[in-house]
C-alpha cells in the first residue's frame, strides 16, 4: 500500500487548515495520537497506524461553522478518497469516533451521518480509535486517563463503556506522563 510520508501528511494539514491556530491544534493532536498508538502496537501494520493517526482528524478542517462535529470523520474519509489515498487509510478517519458507531446508533440517535456502520473493524482502525481517546482537542487541550474517558463515554450507556473497557484490556493503559510533560497539557 502506498502511504504518504510524515512530511506529505503535514503538507495536507497545512493545505486544508483554515488558519494557523486550527493547524496547530489538529496537527499537534494527530502527532500525539500517533505517539500513543506507536507505544501501544501489538502487531498492527506500523506504517498504516502511523499515517492513520496523523490523518484521522483531517476532516475537522472541512466542517462548516454550524456543522455537527461528529461529521468530521466522514468528511476526512471523503477528502482522503478524493486525493486517491488508500481506502484502509481513509476508513481510519470515518471509523475512529467514540468507541464506534453502528448503523443502529446513527438511526436511533438521529446522528447527522449517512446511515452506516462506523465501527473499527481492522486492527489498525481499532488501535488509532483507542489511542485517540487519550487526548482531547478541548480548550485547552488535555490528556484523558482511561478512568476519565470511561466516565465521559458512560453518558451513552453501558455498551460503549464495555467496548472501551475491552480495549483497555486488549491494549493496556498508555503512560501519559512523558507526553503531558513534553506538550504541556494536563492529565485529567
Amino acid at each position: 500500500m502506498d502511504l504518504p510520508t510524515d512530511d506529505e501528511i503535514r503538507a495536507l494539514h497545512e493545505r486544508y487548515a483554515p488558519d494557523q491556530a486550527a493547524f496547530s491544534l489538529v496537527w499537534t493532536h494527530c502527532r500525539i495520537v500517533g505517539e500513543l498508538a506507536e507505544g501501544l502496537l501489538t502487531g498492527e501494520d506500523r506504517e498504516l497506524v502511523r499515517a492513520g493517526a496523523l490523518l484521522h482528524d483531517i476532516g475537522v478542517y472541512r466542517l462548516a461553522p454550524d456543522e455537527a462535529y461528529i461529521r468530521h470523520g466522514v468528511l476526512g474519509h471523503e477528502l482522503l478518497r478524493t486525493l486517491d489515498l488508500p481506502e484502509p487509510l481513509a476508513r481510519i478517519c470515518s471509523h475512529h469516533t467514540g468507541v464506534g458507531l453502528s448503523r443502529d446508533d446513527v438511526l436511533r440517535q438521529g446522528l447527522p451521518l449517512p446511515p452506516d456502520d462506523y465501527l473499527a473493524e481492522t486492527p489498525e482502525e481499532t488501535l488509532v480509535m483507542y489511542a485517540d481517546k487519550f487526548h482531547s482537542k478541548t480548550s485547552p487541550p488535555r490528556f484523558n486517563t482511561a478512568r476519565s474517558y470511561a466516565a465521559t463515554v458512560s453518558r451513552f450507556g453501558p455498551g460503549p463503556v464495555a467496548r472501551f473497557e475491552a480495549l483497555v484490556s486488549r491494549f493496556g493503559r498508555p503512560d501519559l506522563s512523558d507526553l503531558a510533560h513534553r506538550y504541556g497539557h494536563e492529565v485529567r
